[in-house]
């Protein structure tokens, strides 16, 4: 993907809106605005603490969410029973959006890390979920038939068939679950978070500090679109087959 020419003109149209006069700067800043609000932060000794706190947190909430999202998947989707008993709790939970979370997460775990890393990985557990149990509910029947036939344990079937016919779309699942992770961060942090991207995003807010709000904006999609890329990058090298 070519991200020169894309951004070019998005910073331009940017630029373009905001000479036009058709807004208020104090509403919609330029992105030289936008450039000074990050350097400011950066001199206060903000910038990388948030960056720090925020990334720990999305990638702790990821790794647990994902985690729990592909073995839950797998057997929801390979198991009868499991699906029975799992899959209508979890379709159940699936309508409710993380920030309704944050104040039983609070309740339960307090202001700490714990209640921020509880909603993210809430969300991609969802996620990944959604897309392993598809991608483990879908692996051919003839496959498993000749796995059988060849005198293949079930572990053995499971382990050598099931998990790389499920492999692309768990590897969607995953992908889509590091994005779910960035997009839950402003929800998380609303528990008593006091420094993080999304923090620095809400206090802004408070103070019509529209400068920084579209500064960390522009972080949270850079920082997503790297590692999105990163990740496409890597699943690539490992997966070579079912590429959707």
């Amino acid at each position: 993907m070519q991200w020169g020419p894309s951004i070019a003109l998005l910073l331009l149209v940017w630029e373009l809106i905001v000479r036009s006069g058709t807004v208020s700067r104090r509403l919609f800043p330029s992105p030289v605005d936008t450039f000074e609000a990050g350097l400011s932060l950066l001199e206060a000794g903000v910038l990388f603490t948030d960056f720090r706190f925020s990334l720990t947190r999305s990638v702790v909430g990821f790794v647990l969410g994902g985690i729990a999202g592909v073995l839950v998947g797998l057997l929801t989707g390979r198991l009868k029973p499991v699906e029975f008993i799992l899959s209508p709790m979890i379709l159940l939970f699936r309508p409710i959006p993380a920030i309704a979370l944050v104040p039983v997460a609070t309740v339960w775990f307090g202001i700490g890390e714990s209640a921020k890393y509880f909603v993210i990985a809430y969300s991609v557990f969802l996620a990944v979920w959604l897309n392993v149990h598809a991608g483990a509910s879908s692996v051919s029947e003839t496959h498993l038939r000749v796995a059988r036939s060849l005198g293949a344990s079930r572990t053995r079937t499971f382990r050598e068939v099931v998990v790389p016919a499920a492999a692309p779309d768990i590897v969607n699942g995953l992908r889509y679950g590091s994005a779910v992770a960035f997009i839950v961060l402003i929800a998380a942090e609303l528990a008593g978070a006091r420094a993080g991207m999304g923090y620095r995003i809400q206090i802004s807010a408070e103070f019509l500090q529209t400068d920084r709000i579209f500064f960390g904006l522009v972080q949270l999609g850079v920082l997503g679109a790297i590692l999105d890329a990163l990740f496409v990058f890597t699943s690539r090298r490992i997966i070579h087959w079912g590429e959707r």
